[in-house]
């Protein structure tokens, strides 16, 4: 499953990202926010993300706010979560590829929505590597999680 959510920052860029999924063909599911309102706050919407992204067994996630980085400091406090802002292509290949990234973040207020079909799209099509360098540092990641 793929879950999208934004606070009020990423809201119209998440509206328009939701098209292009159905476009996609792709099923997702909204996590919020339902409608434009300036006072909600990004942690709310990582959290619930964050946490349906790890309910369900292969699930990702995209989170939008002002600048992305918020929403990827707040879903990186989940354990198991492993969210990359994304901001070009090669951050959104190396997010799938080396990263094993299962949220992306973007930034509503600095990504148009040409470049963030892109950034998805590339995110979601890339494979990650298994390369041994990459599953060793995964690793690595999990073992701080748990100390």
């Amino acid at each position: 499953m793929l879950y999208i959510a934004s606070d009020h920052a990423g809201y119209p860029l998440k509206e328009e990202l939701k098209l292009f999924l159905e476009e996609m063909g792709l099923e997702f599911e909204d996590l919020g926010n339902e409608q434009l309102d300036p006072s909600d706050d990004y942690p709310d919407f990582a959290y619930r993300l964050a946490h349906n992204v790890l309910e369900k067994e292969d699930s990702r996630g995209i989170l939008i706010c002002g600048t992305g980085q918020g929403m990827c400091i707040a879903a990186n406090k989940i354990d198991g979560i492993r969210a990359a802002f994304v901001h070009d292509e090669f951050t959104a290949r190396s997010a799938a590829e080396h990263l094993n990234a299962n949220v992306i973040c973007l930034g509503g207020r600095v990504t148009d929505f040409e470049t963030a079909k892109k950034l998805v799209k590339i995110w979601l099509e890339t494979e990650f590597s298994r390369e041994e360098r990459h599953e060793r540092r995964l690793e690595k990641i999990q073992n701080i999680e748990r100390s």
